[in-house]
């Protein structure tokens, strides 16, 4: 199931007490009625018999097709496409709300698989694309603008090409997906059905995690040891999925000649590895002027001599311990999205009125916070655990952010609509960073002012330098996976190999922290994702300063790049600004952002 969940952090930041207001919960009919509603009968009906005429049709045929023949062939995959994509929306949003439901697993999986092999026969498809010679598929697309515009989807298929097997095997690997898919779900019923003990409360990881943003230290020192102490006795578990996911990958990437464990999200990005590095680069380099600088400066704020880890997300101590009902968080996003442009507002409101959020903490739902996009004839749908804390307020205001996008760019049709994941962080930070905006200016005081800031350089490291730490963690377990399997151990010292270094030197380890790999979805769900998110953040920061150097018609322009969706690369959709992220110093721009909020904290100690 595809979703842009936000960062995992390893220490949580959702959180709170139960006095929130109505939280509202997820209309699925949109979707479906019921698992047995006669019209997702229906629809597997047509799947199946719809994908077997397809190949019927197309198979070895695809050459002789002209221009119109190519269209109607190209319009029927994306029906095809359609119809799946809303089944197994269904199926994933109502796993997602209860992990744990026996019942609900297993629609899920039952879902899939029937799926999985209706569409087998489909494979011919893009592997037959991709032998098409190149000016043949040019002449066919200069013959018809509604071919042309499929284009970008076009190159992005034959971008795989030279990692393209026989059609055999890659209807074995089609087949075989399933599989893969068992340990990911493994993973996601293992993790949602953990119990936390801390100070006589039984809670799940959610819950266990909120605690490490308490103002109690005692309390958050409580908890990261007894996550350290449940992640430990569940440790064999995780290295066997991180193993075998990790295996799986290196099987297939070799089979496809596939020069690094990272092509493969290089190329589903639509990214150029040299653009990452650049990202991943800067954002190592800048270390001592971020995270370095900040967490000292927090240190002193705390009066620690050392930082421990269940310190690194601790409120500061002249914050208050707010709690945000639903309503107000609802109102404080409304008013920056309306304060940027009365469209976005219009665009967010039916999440909050038609049941497309669902925010609640609940047993068994999945934890952490997404926006999925379903289908693009029926409407995103956004997951949180909300439990009102200041930071709470932002998710919210990332995955509406998210859902904007996704309804924008539905105009697009199903196989131009996703944007790909470099681009996909931008409306969600970009929410993000106007309810910050708005937050600030109305801060009433300097101290005000410091907490609102000091968070938002947290929010940022977590999203900048965290994630880069975790790209290159997860650069380091690959590399090592393919030498052999790897033991917890030998997981838990690359994960150290990275904290420190990312972390500064105001920080200890506690015993245990080492196996805070463990419970993070994306590792599992999405290798190598967790880059898009320091992309988004640069890009979003560059993206503000446009906006706040030159505001007029900024708006237009926003709205233009979010309705692309996924029919232009990046480097398109960033021209309208100025903008190029092939250029080394464009990532500078960025974080050169975090570093004056950092200057203005040091400031204010003066």
């Amino acid at each position: 199931m595809t979703h842009m969940p936000r960062p995992a952090l390893d220490a949580a930041d959702e959180g709170g007490a139960r006095d929130l207001g109505k939280l509202p919960e997820w209309d699925l009919s949109d979707l479906y009625a019921a698992p047995d509603a006669p019209e997702l009968k229906r629809d597997l009906d047509w799947l199946e018999e719809a994908c077997e005429s397809f190949a019927t049709d197309y198979e070895g045929k695809l050459a002789d097709l002209d221009a119109e023949g190519l269209l109607e062939c190209i319009r029927r995959d994306e029906a095809i496409s359609t119809v799946a994509g809303r089944i197994m929306s269904f199926a994933g949003l109502r796993y997602h709300q209860r992990t744990t439901d026996a019942e609900r697993a297993k629609f899920l999986s039952d879902c899939q698989e029937k799926i999985t092999t209706y569409t087998t026969p489909l494979v011919f498809f893009t592997l037959e694309l991709n032998r098409l010679e190149d000016d043949h598929l040019e002449r066919r697309l200069a013959q018809n603008p509604d071919l042309a515009r499929y284009r970008p989807v076009l190159e992005r298929i034959r971008k795989m090409k030279p990692y393209q097997l026989s059609d055999e095997l890659e209807k074995f690997l089609h087949d075989l997906g399933v599989v893969g898919d068992a340990w990911e779900r493994l993973f996601d019923e293992t993790i949602a059905g953990l119990d936390f003990e801390v100070d006589g409360e039984t809670l799940n990881i959610e819950g266990a995690l909120n605690l490490l943003t308490e103002q109690d230290r005692a309390k958050r020192e409580a908890a990261c040891r007894e996550l350290a102490r449940v992640f430990g006795e569940n440790i064999r578990t995780f290295a066997r999925v991180h193993n075998t996911a990790a295996k799986e990958k290196e099987v297939i990437d070799r089979w496809r000649g596939m020069p690094t464990a990272q092509t493969g999200r290089h190329l589903s990005n639509d990214v150029e590895p040299e653009v990452v590095e650049a990202l991943r680069d800067a954002v190592v380099a800048a270390y001592p002027r971020l995270s370095h600088r900040y967490y000292e400066l927090k240190r002193k704020w705390l009066g620690l001599d050392r930082m421990q880890v269940w310190d690194r997300n601790a409120p500061l101590p002249m914050e208050e311990t707010r709690i945000i009902g639903w309503d107000a968080a609802r109102a404080t996003v409304m008013d920056a999205y309306s304060g940027f442009d009365a469209r976005m507002a219009d665009l967010a409101e039916p999440f909050f009125e038609r049941g497309w959020i669902d925010a609640g903490v609940k047993p068994g739902k999945a934890p952490g916070a997404f926006a999925h996009p379903t289908v693009t004839t029926v409407h995103p749908y956004v997951m949180l655990n909300y439990l009102g804390k200041p930071r709470d307020v932002m998710t919210l205001a990332h995955e509406l952010g998210h859902g904007v996008h996704q309804v924008l760019a539905a105009d697009q049709g199903e196989l131009l609509s996703s944007t790909p994941l470099t681009l996909a962080e931008t409306a969600s930070v970009f929410g993000e960073m106007l309810t910050f905006r708005k937050l600030l200016a109305a801060a009433a005081n300097d101290a005000e002012r410091k907490v609102l800031l000091a968070g938002k350089v947290e929010d940022m490291i977590n999203t900048v330098v965290r994630q880069i730490a975790f790209y290159d963690f997860e650069c380091k377990l690959h590399a090592a996976r393919r030498g052999g399997e790897l033991t917890p151990d030998d997981i838990n010292a690359l994960w150290m190999s990275v904290q420190a270094e990312s972390l500064g030197p105001a920080f200890d380890f506690m015993e245990g922290y080492e196996t805070f790999w463990a419970y993070i979805p994306h590792f599992v769900h999405s290798p190598f994702y967790v880059y898009a998110y320091a992309f988004g953040d640069g890009l979003v920061n560059a993206l503000y300063a446009v906006y706040e150097e030159n505001p007029d018609g900024f708006q237009d322009k926003y709205f233009d790049m979010l309705k692309a969706g996924g029919s232009k690369h990046h480097s398109d959709l960033l021209a309208p600004f100025g903008l190029d992220a092939s250029d080394p110093k464009f990532w500078d721009k960025g974080l050169s952002m975090i570093e004056g909020m950092i200057d203005e904290l040091e400031a204010m100690e003066d």
